[in-house]
């Protein structure tokens, strides 16, 4: 924060003109230009909520972002483990520096601008809206799945073994069904997704008001070419498209990217870029002047076809949802996405057993949820590293942090240990907007809800609907040999490049995968 509002904090120095003799006496005063202060920054961060979050991630790994998504105001930007930064003050000696630097937790990491996850199947609402858009799919599209998808004779499994029988695209949404996305995705391509999702901030930027953000992956298949250097695995194959469905494979984006999409489709089509600084206080004259939100783009979305995204989130939360245990009786609707993302890939005859696994190599848990699902005032992304499935291990944090901000209902002790399985630390609160004499900052009203003012006028390029594509009305996910019957009629070769290949060529700007 302070590199990035360096020129704001510092001011101007002041100095003295004097005239001085030969011997270098003062001899007259010339002028004299008094220092101006810097400015101080007023943070949209609610301490008490970052506070709550970190308590409730305990000793786990992970990161936490929270938007407004009427204005782009970060709420909280939690990166786990932390660490006292008080050690750098008089300089850090050999020891705390050797246990940070080589900590295998990687504490000085910052996870929500540097991190780098698959985002699991918290990526299937920005898919269905896409193949809705370009026609890829309908609402009505229906499956039978089995448990499986077929493609070439190699079974791509989904995470019920027994499938979740007839399922239309709310249906998906809501239980997460894998074998749906397998089939979007290899029907839509690899270039459709990232011509669409990129539009959500996917594998560029958000454009936070900090400095050393990635940008994550975003994959295709130019950016295959530049990753890798052999010719056959520079070629894009078919299994990597299907992989990226349930947002798996090269997939990997930052939390802060997760954040920033999330509010990008709660408030139905304009991307603010995240900004941690809601107003600068001019210390000479004590007046607030608020921070505008920038409006990085403006996505053209139908409608209907958000409806039927955003109530298939509203199910994830409900009976029958992914979530449905962590919000039960909670007094306010949410519109939520769970995930779990593999940390390396499951062969086909091999069986994913957590127990037998090092810690370091088990899923991510991840969650994505906006709320009040009508009128978002908040949209969080969680990440908790190696910790399963994200209905059970994300979103009860989330269902925490969204009962304080919108309830006041700051849990007990004993709530918070139960969830992230250690005591959280008291400490005491000073606020800069509670000092006395410290004005409240005029004009800081979010601006209206884009959704409530009518569609919005593109500001970049918004993805173009291509006409509906010939389709049966449903398939068996089942069926014998591939999908469709004539998708390698010219010869599939392998599937995949290698399972869990990393690129030869690694962009320090996509940042760190974890």
């Amino acid at each position: 924060m302070e590199q990035a509002y360096e020129k704001q904090l510092h001011g101007v120095t002041g100095y003295e003109e004097v005239e001085v003799n030969a011997t270098g006496r003062p001899v007259r005063k010339i002028q004299t230009v008094s220092a101006t202060p810097g400015q101080n920054l007023v943070l949209g961060v609610d301490i008490r909520l970052q506070k709550l979050i970190e308590d409730l991630y305990g000793q786990r790994r992970g990161a936490c972002v929270a938007i407004d998504p009427r204005n782009g105001e970060v709420l909280a930007f939690v990166s786990m483990p932390t660490y006292d930064p008080n050690l750098f003050v008089d300089g850090i000696d050999q020891v705390s520096w050797d246990a940070l630097n080589n900590s295998p937790d990687r504490p000085l990491l910052n996870r929500v601008l540097r991190g780098t996850f698959p985002p699991g199947s918290t990526y299937k609402p920005y898919l269905a809206m896409g193949a809705l858009t370009d026609g890829v799919r309908t609402a009505q599209f229906t499956i039978n799945d089995p448990g499986y998808f077929m493609f070439a004779g190699h079974r791509f499994r989904d995470d019920v073994p027994g499938g979740h029988g007839i399922v239309n695209m709310h249906k998906a949404i809501q239980v997460s069904c894998d074998t749906y996305f397998y089939m979007v995705a290899h029907d839509w391509g690899v270039d459709g997704m990232a011509n669409y999702t990129g539009h959500f901030s996917f594998g560029q930027p958000t454009g936070i008001d900090l400095q050393g953000e990635a940008k994550g992956v975003l994959p295709s298949r130019e950016w295959k070419r530049k990753a890798f250097r052999g010719p056959s695995q520079q070629r894009w194959y078919p299994g990597d498209t299907i992989s990226l469905g349930i947002g798996q494979g090269y997939n990997a984006f930052t939390p802060l990217q997760m954040a920033t999409a999330l509010s990008t489709l709660a408030n139905q089509g304009t991307r603010y870029a995240p900004r941690a600084v809601k107003a600068a206080e001019d210390m000479q004259a004590r007046r607030f002047a608020p921070v505008e939100p920038v409006v990085a783009e403006r996505i053209a979305m139908n409608p209907a076809y958000w409806q039927v995204v955003h109530d298939g989130m509203i199910a994830v939360n409900q009976t029958g949802g992914t979530a449905a245990a962590a919000f039960q009786g909670a007094a306010y609707t949410t519109a939520g996405k769970t995930g779990t993302a593999q940390v390396f890939s499951v062969g086909q005859n091999q069986t994913y057993k957590e127990d037998d696994l090092s810690k370091h190599l088990r899923d991510h848990a991840l969650y994505v949820v906006y709320a009040p699902a009508e009128n978002p005032v908040i949209a969080m992304a969680l990440i908790v590293e190696n910790a399963g499935f994200g209905g059970m291990a994300a979103a009860p944090i989330a269902r925490k942090a969204l009962d304080f901000h919108l309830l006041g209902l700051y849990p007990t002790d004993a709530e918070i240990e139960k969830i992230g399985g250690a005591k959280p630390v008291a400490v005491q609160f000073h606020y800069a907007g509670e000092r006395d004499g410290v004005p409240a900052i005029p004009g800081a009203k979010p601006p209206p809800n884009p959704a409530a003012s009518g569609p919005a006028s593109a500001t970049s390029a918004a993805p173009a609907a291509s006409p509906p594509k010939a389709a049966p009305t449903a398939w068996n996910a089942g069926d014998f040999g591939n999908y469709p019957k004539v998708a390698c009629s010219a010869g599939c070769g392998p599937l995949f490049t290698r399972f869990g290949a990393r690129p030869d060529f690694t962009d320090p700007e996509e940042g760190i995968r974890l």
